[in-house]
């Protein structure tokens, strides 16, 4: 970061000399979220002022490109420019946004979706002839853009524009979630024929704001789009500055440089709650914390050794430890909170005893095992530490292994056969889909069964909703019984905010549409 209007930016020492003055006030950190943090209410709602937003970012190789947004200033930034056919609530279902309607026909192979009037920021409206263009993009077997394998259930060759506003989706299979595939992450529709170099020097979407500049790994401003579908934000001006270090983006808000942090972490939190200079807001249930066992190799491939590990967590003790309590405790399933999750099972406790027996019927009663891990994400080294010694109690020995940054994520999918893992907020539906199917790209358990590969196209092929939720329920019951992914947690994604900001959502789980939605974001 090089623009001097920042220099706390850049001053990692900058905290020290500040937090006798000022510090982080903590806002939302009890059990319930009912309300909106005091960032997030405070009367009438009024218009002008520039937000200045604090994100991570990617240096000199940054893009505008929303289709190749991976990462969260990424995906910010490309929020406020464009939109979406579909975005998902906090609950991770489906809602409608470029999209006013869609419908499917009684096989769920085919899906009319008709177009809300919208314009880009050029003026001229938003057609089905863009969404194809968009989606044809996306899809592009030379590209490696973020929605391609989402968007994998479409045959876009023969699907087809029925009117400027109405698109044919046909499918190449039933799928009864397809609003899953027009909220999928990356999928923004942008002009036809936009190219590449449209996306860093003239950007133009139908989001709530428009451009101004960019220049990457610095900064980005942005300005309010009067005509946005939506309503025109309040904010006058929107700017994204970079600052990797999260001690940066601490000092900045602190100092009075931006009024927006991403991305703290619970120390930072837990050490200066209550001193009331900014707002701390807690987006619960925003990533999953989990020991990942491939299912398909010793001592894994025995279900009774699974089981055992599943017992030998003592899961408050992992979320207090690793995650510094910001969070709540997992019970072996993906998607706490979200559409379909089955919340009618037993929380899993510790059950040293149990552990034991089984490994005993395993055979397994002098277990060794490597646990992977990694600094790539926050918690995991400490993660593997904390579950080392519970393991130890049972009589296993685990030796912790660390991985490199760089590589930890390829290294994992198919080496090994424990690994530290997370993953943020997307619908159960897409989890099982990308991750649990035999054919899944990402499928780091080896969970591969046909039974259940049939349950899932059966949900699929289930018009009826009620029907849908009762297979993903069984689906998620034998996995709490016997899958490979341990979840031990659900961490928090922790914001850091200006007192005189307001209307940040405290509901929406990073991912999700109201997360870094700035376009209903205001200034006292």
């Amino acid at each position: 970061m090089n623009d001097e209007r920042f220099p706390a930016l850049r001053r990692r020492g900058f905290l020290a000399a500040t937090t006798g003055a000022a510090a982080l006030a903590l806002v939302g950190c009890g059990g319930g979220t009912d309300d909106k943090a005091d960032s997030g209410s405070g009367g009438t709602p009024k218009r002008g002022g520039r937000l200045r937003a604090a994100f991570a970012g990617g240096g000199a190789s940054e893009t505008l490109d929303p289709h190749l947004a991976n990462l969260f200033a990424d995906v910010a930034r490309a929020k406020a420019l464009y939109d979406k056919l579909a975005d998902y609530d906090a609950d991770l279902s489906a809602g409608p946004r470029l999209a006013a309607a869609w419908q499917a026909n009684k096989t769920l192979d085919r899906w009319q979706v008709t177009l809300r009037k919208a314009t880009f920021h050029d003026g001229r409206p938003v057609t089905a002839k863009d969404v194809l263009y968009s989606y044809r993009r996306i899809a592009d077997p030379k590209q490696a853009f973020r929605a391609k394998a989402s968007l994998e259930p479409i045959d876009l060759d023969a699907s087809r524009a029925t009117g400027e506003r109405t698109v044919e989706f046909v499918l190449k299979r039933p799928t009864a979630e397809f609003p899953d595939v027009l909220a999928a992450f990356g999928a923004y529709i942008v002009p036809e024929n936009a190219t590449g170099t449209d996306f860093d020097q003239r950007p133009v979407g139908s989001g709530p704001f428009r451009f101004v500049s960019f220049a990457p790994g610095r900064s980005a401003v942005f300005r309010r789009h009067e005509d946005y579908w939506d309503g025109a934000p309040y904010l006058d001006e929107l700017e994204f500055v970079v600052a990797n270090e999260e001690s940066a983006r601490v000092n900045a808000l602190l100092a009075g440089q931006v009024e927006y942090a991403h991305e703290l972490n619970p120390t930072t939190a837990r050490a200066h709650e209550g001193r009331g200079q900014v707002e701390i807001v807690r987006l619960r249930n925003s990533a999953m914390q989990a020991f990942c066992m491939k299912t398909d190799r010793p001592p894994f491939d025995d279900r009774r050794v699974r089981e055992a590990f599943f017992l030998i967590a003592d899961r408050k003790e992992l979320v207090d430890g690793a995650l510094s309590g910001a969070g709540e405790a997992g019970n072996d399933l993906f998607g706490k909170g979200y559409e379909y999750y089955a919340d009618g099972l037993p929380q899993r406790e510790q059950d040293l005893d149990r552990a034991r027996a089984l490994l005993k019927r395993a055979g397994a009663e002098k277990l060794k095992v490597t646990l992977d891990t990694s600094a790539v994400a926050a918690g995991f080294t400490e993660a593997a530490g904390i579950f080392r010694d519970q393991a130890a109690k049972a009589g296993v020995t685990i030796d912790v292994r660390m991985g490199s940054k760089d590589s930890y994520w390829s290294d994992i999918l198919d080496s090994g056969t424990l690994c530290c893992y997370r993953s943020g907020a997307m619908p159960i539906e897409a989890h099982i889909s990308q991750r649990l199917l035999t054919d899944s790209t990402t499928n780091a358990t080896r969970w591969r069964h046909k039974d259940f590969d049939a349950l899932y196209q059966q949900a699929q092929s289930t018009r009826d909703k009620t029907g849908r939720a009762a297979v993903y329920e069984r689906m998620q019951r034998r996995l709490y019984a016997e899958g490979g992914f341990l979840v031990w947690g659900f961490a928090d994604w922790i914001l850091g905010t200006a007192r005189k900001v307001r209307g940040v959502e405290t509901k929406a789980p990073a991912n999700t549409l109201d997360w870094a939605r700035f376009d209903k974001v205001w200034l006292t």
